[in-house]
């Protein structure tokens, strides 16, 4: 994946309020960080932010946490982030494949995953976020009855995970082709990605998984 890099980006984070730094100090002390015992939720690449702080306004008795790997697309996000009122939600820059080094096991009631590079190269399978080896990953952090809800609008990202996830001994809770137009959508937030897709007549796929 090629970005645009925006000069600043990585002061401007390491110097924002917003953003947990040297998350790995945080493991199994989110409730500290948060000062309540409300449960944890996560997305992992939430990209400029939209989905998962429309989340955090909506539910305040749930904590969130908004992770990017790429510097200058979280910046996006916490230009957003500086607009609202929130104390149920932060920010992370770090890549997910290191996840269970800030999570202790079940301390994460529900991971989101929106709209992800689908790496359509087969060599490159393992980088797609539904692939056994970010599966593992989850499985180390989720609670025992915490689910993964995955949306995109790639075809081919989303047959290939409905083959991976009960791979990786996970279960398919639930799945639709066509979000907009099956009751799993009811409720349903978008990001702006979904937004700009649909707009253009695309079909969003989404599944739920669990184990």
């Amino acid at each position: 994946m090629r970005l645009r890099h925006i000069p600043g980006a990585e002061e401007e984070i390491a110097n924002s309020l917003y953003v947990i730094q040297n998350p790995q100090e945080h493991r199994g002390k989110w409730n500290q960080v948060f000062g309540n015992e409300n449960p944890v939720e996560i997305e992992v690449g939430m990209g400029k932010g939209r989905f998962i702080m429309e989340l955090a306004m909506r539910n305040p008795q749930i904590n969130y946490i908004g992770i990017e790997r790429y510097p200058s697309v979280l910046l996006r996000g916490l230009q957003k982030r500086a607009e609202v009122e929130l104390s149920n939600i932060y920010f992370m820059c770090m890549d997910a494949k290191n996840l269970g080094e800030v999570f202790e096991p079940g301390e994460v009631s529900r991971i989101y995953l929106n709209f992800s590079d689908p790496w359509p190269k087969d060599r490159h399978a393992k980088r797609r976020l539904t692939s056994e080896t970010f599966l593992q990953v989850y499985d180390q952090i989720l609670a025992r009855d915490g689910v993964v809800e995955f949306k995109t609008d790639n075809r081919g990202l989303f047959d290939y995970s409905l083959e991976s996830i009960p791979a990786a001994n996970w279960r398919v809770k639930q799945y639709t082709y066509d979000l907009h137009n099956d009751p799993m959508g009811q409720g349903n937030v978008m990001t702006e990605y979904e937004e700009k897709f649909s707009s253009m007549g695309n079909p969003i796929f989404k599944l739920v998984a669990d184990r």
